[in-house]
């Protein structure tokens, strides 16, 4: 578990900044529930089908239409399990998985969207497809409720579910949040840190 143990190091900061400053818990009454998805200036969403896949890992087909086009891509998630006993009081688990391409897709609106939300500098050109894409995750928080400015609160709880993914090797390694709800068939990338914009967003190009 090379870049999970990496980034086991800053998971109290990391689990911080998703919950308390990127998801801000929420001061509705409890009997309220989150809005299951809001525009938000550095996250995307898209919606989610899942693949009946019983004898293998958890799968969705995942979809983002706009002016004409539609991307089309599969998301992978193997099972997640406990880390150290630091990982363990913060709640957090780690496991992998992978995004795969799906036919008929057109992300030429979609990485236009990516690259504003994650502030990329450049969409990348001449990029060579792969057959699939494998990224490593760290949960950071599940049943979470999710506001309408993209904060995520455990009070009251919800049907998100929040993670960190860690994408490419080495020096182009980039990290993204990917939260799903299973439930309301919705997903989003969300910009973890615009100094990962032009990595995460070539990385992810490859499969789009």
């Amino acid at each position: 578990m090379r870049r999970i143990r990496g980034a086991s190091a800053f998971l109290a900061a990391a689990l911080f900044v998703c919950v308390a400053a990127c998801s801000p818990k929420s001061s509705r009454p409890e009997n309220l529930k989150a809005e299951p998805w809001g525009e938000t200036s550095d996250s995307v969403g898209f919606d989610l089908k899942p693949v009946d896949n019983r004898s293998g890992p958890r799968q969705w087909i995942a979809t983002y239409s706009a002016k004409g086009k539609t991307a089309k891509f599969r998301i992978e998630l193997g099972p997640n399990h406990a880390g150290d006993d630091e990982d363990k009081s913060l709640h957090v688990s780690f496991g992998k998985g992978r995004f795969l391409p799906e036919p008929g897709s057109d992300a030429s609106i979609f990485l236009i969207d990516l690259k504003k939300a994650l502030e990329a500098k450049t969409i990348p050109n001449k990029v060579e497809r792969a057959p699939s894409l494998p990224f490593e995750f760290a949960i950071l928080g599940e049943h979470q409720s999710r506001s309408a400015d993209g904060g995520f609160s455990d009070e009251p709880p919800g049907d998100w579910t929040a993670m960190k993914i860690f994408l490419g090797e080495g020096e182009g390694e980039g990290e993204v949040f990917l939260n799903l709800n299973p439930v309301a068939n919705k997903g989003e990338f969300s910009m973890k840190d615009a100094d990962y914009g032009d990595i995460v967003l070539a990385e992810l190009a490859k499969i789009f």
